[in-house]
């Protein structure tokens, strides 16, 4: 059972890697599937899949060592192991190909996001980091070296 949690900007590609990577084996959980109560909705499916042995993929931005903590303490308490992938990006391109999304989040929203991005590390409970690069279309994942 594992936990992976998806780590970088709006835009960055973290929900297509999810498609590409995990859609078959791995339930998708984002805030994004939901309108109200978006915290509590995550944690309680975060929970129950737990309970049920089943892996899961948390795809937010999770831009900070806190945004991660809540995940990471429920996946060790359940006895899951832990993977973070980090989506390199820039700030511009993430725009970019957000301006050409369905549903986009506003330029302000990105940007927030940008200002407070916190790097992951090992300490913060992570059995695994990558590094994902999106590059012509095509996923790059490189194994995690300390910055």
């Amino acid at each position: 059972m594992e936990v992976v949690v998806l780590i970088g900007l709006q835009a960055s590609g973290k929900t297509s890697f999810y498609q590409q990577r995990f859609a078959a084996t791995h339930l998708h959980l984002s805030k994004d599937l939901w309108k109200h109560n978006r915290q509590f909705k995550q944690q309680k499916q975060l929970r129950e899949a737990l309970e049920k042995g089943q892996s899961v993929v948390i795809d937010n931005t999770n831009p900070t060592v806190q945004d991660r903590a809540g995940i990471l303490q429920q996946a060790r308490n359940a006895g899951a192991s832990t993977t973070g992938y980090y989506f390199q990006s820039k700030l511009e391109t993430c725009l970019e190909r957000n301006r050409k999304r369905e549903r986009v989040v506003p330029e302000v929203g990105v940007r927030a996001t940008s200002s407070k991005l916190q790097l992951p590390s090992l300490q913060e409970g992570f059995d695994r980091l990558f590094y994902v690069q999106l590059q012509a279309g095509t996923f790059i994942v490189s194994p995690w070296e300390k910055p």
